[in-house]
């Protein structure tokens, strides 16, 4: 019975042996394909880091490439301010100088001198055969030119030719004659008020002092000094535009306030020499040393200004600059003294003239 009972036993084990490696087989078979399967996935998520790294760095050298454009633009930008600091071929303007007073006075009266020789016959710019009607045309040149005043007052004082005639002339009337010189309402209203204070205070005559010609309606200190310089000889110092931009150019005085450049001038200068000073730096200022474009290359006492190089330095292009009698072009009076003409000026043309 014992031997039996092994006997059944015994075949078991086979075939549990067989189980088991078909079973071992089996799985060693799933984990062969799982790893299989693991190991595409891993290749394929190496080829994927591998593109990626690849297109990185295309960026990157793309993005680097666009980098240097934009800083090669920022580098380039700052040269069109280069280009536009460039521009200017001219010489820069002198610096303030440093001088004593009397270093002044001899610089200032110098200048003086080099203009009298350049201008030997200045003269006031506005036609008039005595006080009245130079009074009246310095009033009336007020935000105009000379040339302007000049072309009308022909037939102002045609019209109306002494004081009492023009005190007593009708508004409108004198408004049209007036027209073309500019702000002729007030003009109007300045020029017959003046007329009567002449005609009921003075007895239709211009006076000759200072202190009485200020009190004329439209007469300030500038207008009276051309009158008493030119109608009456006696000495003053007129600051218009000009003057006053030539001589803070020239560094004589930095005041803008007329008076205080008149008592300030006045100071370098010897009173006789006012009316005439005047004269000398106001023709420079109306031919050579203009407003906006000096022509400092053609100035005669360009060794004397400390602003030279503000305007063209190059003498040719510099005498394309020169008005009036210089730049061969006519002058601003109809009637000019006889000093000028032989001088080579020209007579201004009347209004209306072609």
């Amino acid at each position: 019975m014992k031997t039996t009972k092994a006997a059944k036993s015994t075949p078991v084990k086979p075939a549990a042996k067989k189980a088991a490696k078909k079973a071992a087989k089996k799985t060693t078979a799933a984990s062969g394909k799982a790893t299989g399967v693991a190991k595409k996935a891993t290749a394929t998520i190496k080829k994927a880091a591998a593109a990626s790294k690849k297109a990185v760095p295309a960026k990157t050298a793309a993005s680097k490439k666009a980098v240097p454009a934009k800083i090669v633009a920022k580098k380039a930008a700052p040269a069109k301010n280069v280009a536009k600091k460039a521009a200017p071929a001219q010489a820069a303007p002198k610096k303030a100088i440093v001088e004593s007073h009397a270093a002044l006075v001899r610089r200032a009266r110098r200048i003086n001198r080099e203009l009298a020789e350049v201008y030997p016959y200045a003269h006031p710019e506005l036609d008039f055969e005595n006080p009245f009607q130079l009074v009246i045309a310095t009033v009336l040149s007020a935000q105009t030119t000379d040339l302007r005043v000049n072309q009308t007052t022909p037939g102002l004082f045609a019209k109306y030719p002494t004081p009492e005639d023009l005190a007593a002339a009708n508004p409108e009337e004198v408004e049209e004659i007036l027209r073309p010189t500019g702000f002729f309402r007030a003009k109007t209203k300045s020029v017959i008020g003046l007329s009567k204070a002449l005609a009921e205070d003075f007895g239709g005559e211009v006076p000759g002092r200072l202190e009485d010609l200020v009190k004329l309606p439209g007469v300030g200190r500038k207008t009276a000094f051309v009158v008493l310089g030119n109608a009456f000889g006696r000495p003053g110092i007129t600051v218009d535009t000009h003057f006053g931009r030539l001589v803070r150019r020239w560094q004589w005085t930095d005041e803008t306030d007329p008076d205080k450049v008149e008592a300030a001038v006045g100071a370098l200068f010897p009173k006789s020499e006012w009316t005439m000073l005047s004269h000398h730096v106001i023709f420079h200022g109306r031919r050579i040393c203009h407003a906006r474009k000096p022509a400092c290359g053609a100035c005669p006492i360009a060794p004397l200004c400390p602003a030279y190089g503000e305007g063209e330095t190059d003498p040719e292009k510099a005498r394309k600059l020169l008005k009036y009698e210089k730049g061969g072009f006519p002058g601003q009076r109809l009637n000019p003294p006889q000093s000028y003409l032989d001088a080579g000026g020209i007579p201004a043309p009347p209004l209306g003239a072609g």
